[in-house]
C-alpha cells in the first residue's frame, strides 16, 4: 500500500467527474429550456452520459492520466467524438432540436473539461515540487548510464519517479557513482554474452529484491547494458514482477515523442520502430498556409494597435520607428526580421561595451536590466509587442508563427552539429522558448526546448504552444 503522501490528491477523480456532468448537463439543460426545445432533460442526461462515457474510454480518469497533462488537445479530441456519437444517436431517435442549438449548448462542456484538468495539472506539479504524488524508483544497470538516467530524472520535476537508490552492474563501489545516488547493492559482471560457454545468469532477483525492500522502493527502473541484458534482463524480470513490483526499462532514446514510437516483435526481439522527424509532406504544406493566413488576419486586425505603438516609440526617443536586423532562418538561409524598436538607436555598437555584463551561458547575449532599452521599450518588451512586425516575416514565409527563436548570424557560426538542428524548421514568433521561460532559461535548457520542438514537431504541437503563448504574454516572466 502507498503512503498518502505518495499518491495523488483524492479530489480528482471527483473534481473532473462533477465537471464533465455539471459542464455538461445545466448548460444543455439551459439552453434548450431557453430556446424551447424538446426533451431538455432527457437531451441533458444523454449529452452528460455520453460525455463521461468518451471519457472513460479514453481512460481520462485513471490515475495514470490525471493531473499528467494540461489536456486541451486530447480534450477538442474527446469532444468530436462526442458530437459524433450524439448525431448517431439523434438519427436513431429522430431527435428533432435545432443542431445550432444543440452546438451551442454542448460548446462548454470542453471549456470546463480543459479547465478542470488544467487546475488538476497545476496542483500536481506543485504537489511534485515538494516530492508528493511521486513513485520511489530503484534503478539497476551499470554505473554510467544509471547516472544519465539519474541526472535526467533530476533535472525536473513534472514525473512520477524519484530515484532512491541504485544498484549497479559490474565493478566499482559507492563512489562509482557520480550523481549521489545512494548505492543500494551490487551484481557481478557476469559472463560475456559471446562467451564460447556462458555462465548460468547470477541469480540477480535476490540482491534486486532485498535492495527495494531496504529502500521501499515502488517500482524497478532498469537501464540495459553490455551487462545487463538478453536472457539476464528476462531472468531479472521474472524476479522482480514476480514479487509483485512494477518493472520498467529505459530505452535509452531521449527527447522523442511518443507518436513516434512503434513498438514490434521480430524473432522474439522487441523493436523500437523510430519516425523520422516531418520535414515534408502535407502537414508543413498546411501549416505552410495557416501561417500565412494568420499572419494576414493579424496584421489587419492589428492595425490600430500598430499604429498606437508606431506612435508610443517615436515620442519616446529619436530613431526609426521600426528596428531590422539580419537573422538565421530554415536551413540556415539568412532574412531581415522586423521588430519596434525597443533600444535606443546605436544598441548594436553599445553592445560590445556590455559584454562583461552578459548574464546567458551560451552564444546569446541578454542582460536582465539592459540600459539600451528606452522606457517604451521595457513595455514592449514586456507585452511581447515589440515582436507583432514579424508578422510580415511569417506572410513572406521566412517565418512561422511557431517555432524555435530566429538565431543571429554570430550565434550560428559558433554552432556545433547538434545545435545546427534548431535550423531543420522555420523559425518562430512565438515557440518552446517564449512559453519556457524566454530569457531566465540557460543556453542548454533553450537548446533543448528547440531542439525537441524540431524533432517532435507536428500541428498539434503548435496549438497547445499557441494556447500557452497568451499566459506566457501575461505573466511576463524572462521578457527582458
Amino acid at each position: 500500500m502507498r503512503s498518502r503522501e505518495r499518491q495523488k490528491a483524492p479530489w480528482y477523480v471527483p473534481a473532473a467527474l462533477a465537471t464533465d456532468v455539471m459542464g455538461t448537463a445545466l448548460p444543455v439543460l439551459f439552453v434548450f429550456g431557453a430556446t424551447g426545445q424538446p426533451h431538455p432533460f432527457a437531451a441533458a442526461f444523454t449529452a452528460a452520459a455520453v460525455w463521461v462515457g468518451v471519457q472513460a474510454v479514453y481512460r481520462r480518469y485513471g490515475q495514470e492520466s490525471l493531473g499528467e497533462s494540461r489536456g486541451f488537445l486530447s480534450t477538442l479530441h474527446d469532444w468530436l467524438t462526442l458530437l459524433g456519437l450524439l448525431a448517431v444517436l439523434r438519427v436513431f431517435t429522430a431527435e428533432d432540436s435545432a443542431p445550432g442549438v444543440a452546438l451551442l449548448a454542448l460548446a462548454p462542456a470542453p471549456l470546463l473539461t480543459s479547465l478542470c484538468r488544467a487546475v488538476t495539472h497545476r496542483h500536481l506539479k506543485a504537489e511534485r515540487r515538494e516530492a508528493h504524488a511521486v513513485r520511489r524508483a530503484l534503478v539497476v544497470g551499470e554505473a554510467g548510464p544509471v547516472d544519465r538516467v539519474v541526472e535526467q530524472l533530476a533535472a525536473g520535476t513534472d514525473h512520477a519517479y524519484v530515484v532512491i537508490g541504485a544498484v549497479t552492474v559490474g565493478a566499482g563501489g559507492p563512489t562509482a557513482l557520480r550523481s549521489g545516488v545512494p548505492q543500494a547493492g551490487r551484481l557481478p559482471e557476469g559472463t560475456a554474452p559471446l562467451a564460447p560457454d556462458p555462465a548460468p545468469a547470477p541469480d540477480d532477483g535476490t540482491t534486486v529484491l532485498a535492495a527495494a525492500r531496504r529502500h521501499r522502493a515502488e517500482l524497478v527502473l532498469v537501464v540495459p547494458g553490455a551487462a545487463l541484458t538478453g536472457d539476464r534482463l528476462r531472468r531479472l524480470s521474472w524476479s522482480v514482477q514476480d514479487a509483485g513490483l512494477p518493472l520498467v526499462v529505459a530505452s535509452g532514446l531521449t527527447e522523442v515523442a511518443l507518436r513516434r514510437v512503434r513498438l514490434a516483435t521480430v524473432a522474439g526481439l522487441n523493436l523500437l520502430h523510430v519516425a523520422p522527424p516531418v520535414r515534408r509532406g502535407p502537414q508543413l504544406a498546411l501549416k505552410s498556409v495557416l501561417d500565412r493566413v494568420g499572419a494576414a488576419l493579424g496584421l489587419l486586425v492589428l492595425a490600430p494597435l500598430f499604429a498606437l505603438t508606431a506612435a508610443a516609440v517615436r515620442l519616446d526617443s529619436p530613431g526609426p520607428v521600426l528596428y531590422r536586423q539580419t537573422r538565421i532562418g530554415h536551413d540556415g538561409a539568412p532574412f531581415t526580421m522586423w521588430k519596434f524598436r525597443s533600444m535606443v538607436v546605436d544598441a548594436d555598437r553599445l553592445r560590445l561595451t556590455l559584454a562583461p555584463a552578459d548574464e546567458q551561458d551560451g552564444p546569446t547575449f541578454k542582460i536582465r536590466r539592459d540600459p539600451r532599452i528606452t522606457r517604451t521599450g521595457r513595455v514592449l518588451r514586456r507585452t511581447s509587442l515589440d515582436e507583432l512586425p514579424q508578422l510580415v516575416n511569417v506572410l513572406r514565409g521566412e517565418m512561422s508563427l511557431v517555432g524555435p527563436r530566429p538565431p543571429l548570424p554570430e550565434e550560428v557560426a559558433a554552432y556545433d552539429a547538434v545545435e545546427s538542428r534548431r535550423l531543420g524548421v522555420k523559425p518562430g514568433m512565438t515557440g518552446p522558448w517564449q512559453v519556457g521561460g524566454r530569457s531566465d532559461l540557460s543556453w542548454d535548457e533553450s537548446l533543448a526546448l528547440d531542439l525537441r520542438y524540431a524533432d517532435n514537431w507536428s500541428l498539434t504541437t503548435d496549438l497547445d504552444v499557441l494556447a500557452r503563448t497568451f499566459r506566457a504574454v501575461v505573466d511576463g516572466r524572462g521578457a527582458y
